[in-house]
């Protein structure tokens, strides 16, 4: 999975891609125009304990790659549209992390001069749907000047999707608002929408704003539309914790009311906003975690650990994560029969530990 952390100048964005990866070096490349890029380890105390029981060589977390994306600039952005190196570095990533500035702080003022979340997550869709109008609007006229040349009907279905896509960019609705078929979805794929994209908007508040994180996250439960969600963080709060060995971080926390930390917070409202689940597979070896979607089928996610798995699948041994825990080994769970055989059709469940049986 992989998410772009955008925001206006001084809104916390690179406080809390520090606190995310818990050390302020990153892959950065070449300038200010392109995105640092760094990879977080999803924790999931899951399998730690399913490490602990079987001890494996080796314990693999699944990650989040979270790219910093400059290029959001407020006043100084370029007037139609988003630039160009803006929209490649958020080509490919899943999802959006937005900072928005909750905090006042005179000596880094904010581009707007002003601290109003709601007018800036405003500003921000706006240059959104502006970036994308401004490609449905190229793509239209291109399509209407081959049809009169081709008159192929491929052609024809995409227009037909782009004039709806711009009439409803025109009336300011993100394309995320919109159900499409799987044609369409086909067709979308190959463009760069950044209104089709989940946002997770981070509101970065101060210290003294902590108690007040659930009220202020309530007066903006307006912008909580379909695939977008919204939660609070004090980003230098955060950074501070990270610094933090355990057991000073905990009590920390527990001062301050804070109840989860900023990077487990972020990943599980990722997860909730794009419908992902976590699975895992166990043994001498290797203990791993996986993530799928909801409604992932156990053929498709035997293809998420290895294409063979997918291609000669036969069936899935499956235990839930809990019946394991509380049997306390595969034998015993296979005796009380928790341990059963699922076939391809089988919808996997968060925390479902799966062995493919196979045969390429």
């Amino acid at each position: 999975m992989e998410i772009g952390l955008i925001g206006l100048p001084y809104s916390g964005k690179a406080t809390i891609f520090q606190t995310l990866l818990k050390h302020i070096s990153s892959d950065q490349f070449g300038g200010k125009k392109n995105a640092e890029q760094g990879i977080v380890k999803v924790p999931d105390e899951r399998l730690d304990l399913l490490t602990e029981m079987f001890n494996p060589k080796k314990k693999v977390n699944t990650a989040i790659e979270y790219h910093k994306v400059p290029g959001l600039e407020g006043e100084g952005a370029e007037t139609k549209g988003l630039p160009a190196a803006f929209m490649t570095n958020l080509k490919n990533v899943d999802a959006l992390l937005i900072m928005v500035r909750y905090f006042e702080n005179e000596f880094y003022p904010h581009p707007f001069d002003r601290i109003d979340p709601a007018a800036d997550i405003k500003f921000i869709n706006e240059e959104f749907l502006i970036s994308d109008l401004t490609i449905v609007e190229g793509r239209v006229e291109k399509l209407k000047k081959s049809i009169l040349k081709t008159q192929l009907d491929k052609e024809k279905r995409e227009l037909e999707l782009m004039t709806r896509l711009k009439e409803q960019l025109e009336e300011e609705k993100a394309i995320r608002e919109f159900d499409f078929s799987k044609a369409e979805q086909t067709i979308l794929k190959g463009y760069q929408f950044i209104t089709a994209k989940p946002i997770l908007y981070v509101i970065n508040i101060s210290e003294d704003q902590i108690p007040d994180a659930e009220k202020i996250e309530s007066s903006l439960s307006s912008f909580k539309t379909p695939m977008c969600e919204i939660t609070t963080l004090s980003a230098e709060i955060e950074k501070e914790i990270s610094e933090l060995d355990s057991e000073d971080a905990v009590e920390f926390m527990n001062d301050l009311g804070i109840k989860e930390s900023a990077t487990d917070k972020l990943i599980r409202k990722s997860y909730e906003l794009l419908g992902l689940i976590s699975f895992f597979t166990v043994g001498e070896d290797e203990c791993r975690s996986w993530t799928i979607r909801k409604g992932t089928k156990a053929q498709q996610a035997a293809g998420v650990i290895h294409s063979d798995l997918e291609k000669g699948f036969i069936r899935a041994e499956t235990v839930h994560y809990e019946d394991l825990i509380a049997n306390g080994s595969l034998t015993a769970c296979k005796e009380k029969g928790v341990l059963r055989l699922e076939g391809k059709e089988y919808i996997v469940k968060d925390g479902d530990i799966l062995n493919i049986r196979f045969n390429v």
